[in-house]
């Protein structure tokens, strides 16, 4: 079991080497500086890139992070033959969009309190879907994934 871990745990390193590799050349190829700092967490391989100033937090939006992120993504499982669940976060973005759906959360909440049965979420990925769930959670109250595809969204009543 511990070899099985370490491989994983291994595999999860070389995912966020090869990550690296990749952004670092796209970063060379757009004339942007930018640290990369690489961990594993909560069983992903995970690549930051952080300094860079204004020039970088242009390409920090969420929708391009997540374009850079799924580009990644497909480097490394060239690499690696393996499916990866690599997080990037560039310039803080991740942490600041995480802000933005506990607050849509802590909203929804105030309306439950309010009297609505419940709230609906939709157009959410399934990584802020996690997020909005296990905040739910935190919080004390229920949520749920309903629908298939597109039509996914996220219901978050009382408990």
């Amino acid at each position: 079991m511990t070899e099985n871990v370490q491989n994983t745990e291994d595999l999860l390193e070389l995912e966020g080497d090869l990550a690296a590799d990749y952004i670092e050349g796209l970063l060379d190829i757009l004339d942007l500086d930018g640290d990369l700092d690489l961990a594993v967490v909560n069983g992903r391989a995970t690549v930051s890139v952080t300094g860079g100033g204004e020039e970088l937090n242009r390409i920090g939006t969420p929708k391009v992070v997540q374009a850079l992120q799924d580009l990644t993504r497909l480097a490394v499982q060239r690499e690696t033959g393996e499916f990866s669940r690599l997080i990037l976060d560039i310039g803080g973005s991740r942490q600041a969009h995480e802000e933005k759906l506990r607050k849509r959360v802590d909203y929804a909440i105030t309306q439950i309190i309010a009297g609505r049965e419940s709230v609906e979420f939709s157009g959410l990925s399934s990584y802020e879907r996690k997020l909005i769930h296990d905040y739910v959670a935190e919080c004390g109250y229920k949520s749920e994934s309903q629908g298939e595809g597109a039509d996914r969204r996220l219901v978050v009543s009382a408990a």
